[in-house]
């Protein structure tokens, strides 16, 4: 009789950890150089708020804007939970630390889906 191997969902986990990462890398800095600094203090003349609501528009740049968002909560959740379990040794509260975590990268994503989805 054949065992059956349990899956894990570990690997993918670390999958969105690391699409997480590279993304929040590379758009993030971007988004915080332009709202932070260039248009606040001058840099750059500032886009209008009808401009920067007719970017919402295309289908694409929400989805895009959408996956920015989850991968990005996914690889806080990630980090957040070995922090607690390495920085703080509570790796006893495995069940609480995955809804906490996970659930709350779920809701955020939720949460983001609806903002895009309600943007006129």
């Amino acid at each position: 009789m054949a065992t059956r191997r349990k899956r894990r969902i570990e690997p993918l986990l670390w999958i969105l950890f690391s699409a997480g990462g590279a993304s929040s890398a590379l758009v993030i800095p971007v988004l915080l150089f332009l709202f932070a600094l260039a248009f606040p203090l001058g840099w750059l003349p500032p886009p209008s708020h009808q401009h920067l609501l007719a970017l919402l528009g295309p289908p694409a740049v929400r989805a895009a804007l959408f996956l920015v968002c989850v991968l990005s909560l996914f690889h806080w959740a990630h980090r957040f939970r070995y922090t607690l379990y390495d920085g703080l040794q509570i790796k006893h509260l495995n069940e609480l630390i995955y809804l906490v975590c996970y659930g709350g990268a779920i809701a955020g994503s939720a949460a983001a889906a609806y903002s895009l989805w309600q943007a006129p």
